[in-house]
């Protein structure tokens, strides 16, 4: 029968405790601004800005973004939408279509994102995007982003769990008149 000493208990629970401080460390990696990478997560590149609200990913997957709604830039049944609802003229609401997928395009154009899937809800739209919450490499939540710096707003007809999240953005950018809520030169807006 092999006998436990105490040298060879106290060697073993170092070899444990020094195993575990690994273990920690590999699943812990500092991702370069003090926030901890999930090795988990699937990453995919944004390999092109279709509008302020839709992606094309470098896998193939369309993605709409969940809980916000970016002015339509091209002609359509949603525009004339937009023109009924905020009274603005064609002009004006894709000027700031254009302006707002601009915006998206320059923050996560080419960029490595995460997509997160909104529980129990729809996996996807009619038109077969995925519809979900996204997310940078460093952890900035892009759909928050785009309301907080006033290029989107809430879109309030699907309520998700986010949305108190994403009003409070959206109220503090009408507030501070940030990006489409604030003067566009040479358009006429009603605020």
């Amino acid at each position: 029968m092999f006998k436990l000493t105490g040298k060879i208990l106290s060697t073993l629970a170092s070899l444990i405790i020094l195993l575990g401080f690994v273990l920690y460390y590999y699943f812990n990696q500092s991702s370069g601004v003090n926030k901890s990478v999930d090795i988990s997560r699937e990453y995919v590149i944004v390999k092109r800005v279709v509008d302020g609200d839709t992606f094309l990913l470098s896998n193939g997957d369309r993605v709409r973004l969940l809980g916000i709604d970016t002015p339509e830039k091209y002609d359509s049944k949603k525009l004339d939408k937009d023109v009924e609802a905020t009274h603005q003229d064609k002009k004006t609401i894709k000027k700031l279509g254009e302006l707002a997928s601009e915006y998206v395009k320059n923050f996560v154009e080419g960029k490595k994102v995460y997509l997160e899937r909104e529980p129990n809800y729809e996996d996807k739209d009619r038109y077969g995007r995925l519809l979900r919450w996204v997310y940078l490499e460093d952890g900035t939540f892009i759909n928050g982003k785009i309301v907080k710096d006033g290029y989107g707003q809430v879109y309030e007809q699907y309520p998700v769990s986010k949305t108190d999240e994403l009003r409070k953005y959206q109220k503090e950018a009408r507030e501070n008149n940030r990006g489409l809520w604030g003067p566009v030169d040479g358009l006429e807006q009603f605020k």
